[in-house]
Parts: C-alpha cells; structure tokens; sequence
C-alpha cells in the first residue's frame, strides 16, 4: 500500500466515523440523556430549549446534520461532494460549540463537538491535497 491509497482509507475511515456518529445522535439517540448535553437537558429538544433555541429550529438543525452526514457517507463513492458534507457539518459543529460556551457549559460538554469538528476539518485538507 503506498501513501496515496493509505490516506484514502484514512479518510474512508473518518467519513464513516463522523457520519454514522451524526446520524446516531439525531436519528437514534435524540431522545436519550448523554453527559454532553447542554445545560442539565436529556434530550436534544431539551437542549435546544437550554440553548434559547426553537423546537422548528431544533429540527432544522437536525435535517442539515443528518442530510450533511449522508452526503459525507456518499462521498465515500462520489468524492465530489466531500467538500459539501465535510465543511457543512463543520460550520454546524462550530454553532454547536458556540450554544455551548453562550450557556456557560463545561468544556468537557463541546468535547464531541470541538472532536468531530477536527475529523471534519481533517476530511476537508485530505479532499483538497
């Protein structure tokens, strides 16, 4: 395996990781409490609701994510969309990490956030070398 091939697994690998991560969040998990939700909500509603935010915004938010991470997964296949997926979810995440500071949570809160965010930024510089 040289260095090309070895990096386009890398970035197959984060493509996964990130886009079934953001689609457990809004599709399988929305409703169940985690230790990163913001302020004291269980469920992403709640969170919005901590945030200030509207329950219209709350599925808004949730629509871009998830379309964003199925386009990242079919970037897997269809390499042109990569850009469209990777600095979609990464603008996202940095709101998600703005709502976080505004309400004063702690850091280890934005973790996932700031987390994802990175592998995001990373898919992007792999697509553009």
């Amino acid at each position: 395996m040289n260095a090309t091939e070895l990096v386009d697994y890398i970035s197959i690998i984060l493509k996964i990781i990130v886009g079934i991560s953001i689609l457990n969040v809004w599709l399988i998990r929305p409703t169940k409490a985690t230790k990163w939700r913001g302020g004291a909500a269980k469920t992403i509603l709640e969170e919005f609701m901590v945030y200030g935010l509207s329950k219209q915004f709350c599925y808004f938010i949730g629509f871009l994510k998830v379309t964003l991470a199925v386009i990242l997964l079919a970037s897997i296949q269809f390499e042109d969309i990569t850009m469209t997926g990777s600095i979609g979810l990464a603008v996202l995440l940095l709101g998600s990490i703005s709502m976080h500071l505004k309400v004063g949570d702690k850091f280890i809160k934005s973790f996932p956030a700031l987390l994802f965010l990175v592998l995001n930024l990373a898919i992007t510089l792999i697509s553009i070398t």
